[in-house]
């Protein structure tokens, strides 16, 4: 067996189904291999940074290792930011890339990374990108290397891992002749007893005493599955949920305990709940920049914090917490919620300000469709267990705000890394992992315009994303970030093609729409055909997201900033 054969054998023993990659002389022989193989799928993108982010996209929900895939030099180098999505948000991604004959090596030869000669160093820059990066050096290490690559991707805190193959290891002659099956054997990440019972006790000494609990959720939950053991624990000791926008959807946003998404865009019921929290039990949470408005200082001033979390790192960032957890999310509050129940009697019925935020009316004096409308409208017909997807831009302010998921349903923002377009192409990885579920990407027409010719790689694999494009010509972040900081923008604003005519060009089915009614008719035309679809959404530039940079509210928030504009003049 060769190289590229025994590489595929081994993805193939620990369920891999999908491949992502790009074309290219160095990576010849895998994809001959995956032509052959008879699990993995394989999907050739017209670029290879979206290939990394469909590795991402199918790893996202799943549980199982995405792959990605690249030629040598500029091929392997394209696959950086689908890797650094993968380090920033967790997801298990095993990248193979090529690499220039080893016996030409510091000659300057085509696509060369050795990092001798004035040539780049491809193996600094994975070490950089990855949890561990591999040069494989002799192909009887293939399965050894192979091995050790995937679980220390699924290793505690998941992410992404690479192995280079060197051109010399193709030839014709080089054979794996110790080729056995690759194992994947992980330890989970279990709760301490001991601490377990300490939080246990803090938990239960503030129900009894009647101050305020909460628990703030993150993405590590969702990723962990537990959203029933969460639902459990609030259920049972009334505890308020509030979400991060990572976060939104763990439990249903209608539950009677739901609060909302605790943001520097979200919701003031979730600012106001976390202002009278005395106790705030964080869980599967990174406590990143926009979740903590820009790292307060104050944030947890008189609070305790509890964190949960499957890395100990997170629990030496910008926030120290009182009490600590190092484990898996879902077993963690399987185990808080047993060892509480042996402690709290009954408890009564928090009170938690209602919300209903996809029927709110918005107000707006232009012809154009409300970015919020349009968000509420995703959010009332979007089916069953659907994944919406957030790129990055406004557009993620007002979905995160205004969509309310239900239970079975998910949304995925663009992560702390939050490329432009990383979700534009991730959904169709995420589709090709969960073919019995909607995807539908929301978007700007600035990530869409980024890599939207992926669309050809959708229809040419039959893979029916539906893609909502926020249209307004302009980044609009970008512009309120110039206005807010130097009182006027520039190189904001730019022209936009045809998307619909676009889409149609490529197979796909395209409707450009003008009013919400237009679009809701386009809408559930998409639901129902089973096609790749594209949606341009004509939208008002006369909307400004919610955001507020405290907690205490927007007026406040205002406040404090114009208060340190004179500070610090």
């Amino acid at each position: 067996m060769r190289v590229y054969e025994a590489i595929v054998q081994g993805l193939e023993d620990i369920g891999v189904e999908a491949a992502f990659g790009g074309a290219g002389e160095n990576a010849a022989g895998l994809m001959l291999a995956l032509k052959h193989s008879r699990r993995i799928r394989p999907i050739i993108a017209r670029h290879e940074q979206a290939a990394s982010f469909m590795a991402c996209g199918y790893a996202m929900y799943t549980g199982r290792l995405g792959f990605c895939f690249a030629t040598a030099g500029p091929g392997a180098f394209n696959l950086f930011s689908g890797l650094a999505v993968a380090m920033s948000d967790s997801y298990p991604v095993l990248a193979v890339s090529g690499y220039a004959s080893r016996k030409w090596q510091g000659w300057g030869s085509l696509n060369e990374t050795s990092g001798l000669n004035r040539t780049p160093d491809s193996q600094a820059m994975f070490a950089a990108t990855t949890k561990k990066s591999f040069l494989l050096t002799d192909a009887a290490d293939t399965c050894d290397v192979v091995e050790e690559a995937v679980n220390i991707a699924f290793a505690g805190r998941p992410g992404p891992v690479h192995i280079h193959v060197p051109e010399d290891l193709t030839e014709r002659g080089v054979e794996v002749g110790n080729v056995r099956p690759v194992r994947l054997d992980v330890a989970p990440v279990l709760p301490d007893p001991a601490r377990v019972e300490e939080i246990a006790s803090v938990l239960a000494d503030a129900i009894a005493n009647r101050r305020r609990v909460v628990a703030l959720v993150g993405f590590g939950a969702v990723l962990s599955g537990a959203g029933t053991e969460i639902r459990r624990l609030i259920e049972r000791f009334q505890i308020p949920l509030l979400t991060t926008l990572d976060g939104k959807g763990i439990v249903s946003e209608g539950h009677p305990l739901s609060v909302g998404v605790f943001a520097d865009s979200g919701h003031a019921s979730a600012w106001k709940a976390f202002r009278e929290a005395d106790v705030v039990l964080c869980i599967g949470n990174a406590l990143n920049q926009h979740a903590t408005f820009n790292y307060r200082p104050d944030l947890f001033d008189g609070k305790t914090l509890i964190h949960v979390n499957i890395s100990d790192t997170e629990f030496r960032k910008a926030f120290k917490p009182d009490h600590e957890l190092l484990s898996d999310a879902r077993p963690a509050v399987a185990a808080l919620h047993d060892a509480l129940e042996k402690k709290v009697g009954e408890v009564s019925d928090a009170e938690v300000d209602g919300r209903d935020w996809e029927a709110r009316h918005i107000v707006h004096l232009t012809g154009k469709i409300h970015p919020g409308e349009l968000a509420q409208a995703i959010g009332r017909m979007l089916p069953e267990r659907a994944i919406l997807l957030a790129d990055a831009g406004a557009h993620l302010a007002w979905l995160g705000y205004y969509v309310e998921l239900q239970e079975g349903q998910n949304f995925r923002k663009a992560g702390s890394f939050g490329p432009m377009a990383g979700h534009v192409n991730g959904a169709i990885g995420l589709k090709v992992a969960h073919p019995d579920r909607t995807v539908v990407v929301g978007c700007g027409d600035g990530c869409y315009s980024l890599s939207g010719f992926e669309l050809m790689t959708a229809v040419e694999n039959d893979i029916p994303v539906i893609w909502v494009i926020f249209d307004d010509r302009e980044f609009k972040l970008i512009k309120i970030f110039q206005i807010a900081t130097y009182g006027e923008s520039a190189l904001v604003e730019f022209e936009n093609p045809d998307f619909a005519a676009y889409a149609r060009a490529c197979g796909a089915d395209g409707h450009r729409v003008e009013t919400l009614e237009e679009f809701e008719d386009a809408f559930r035309t998409a639901l129902a055909s089973g096609r790749p679809t594209v949606i341009d959404a004509v939208i008002t530039r006369w909307a400004i997201p919610h955001y507020s940079p405290s907690p205490e509210g927007v007026i406040a928030g205002l406040v404090e900033t114009f208060e340190k504009r004179f500070r610090d003049r």
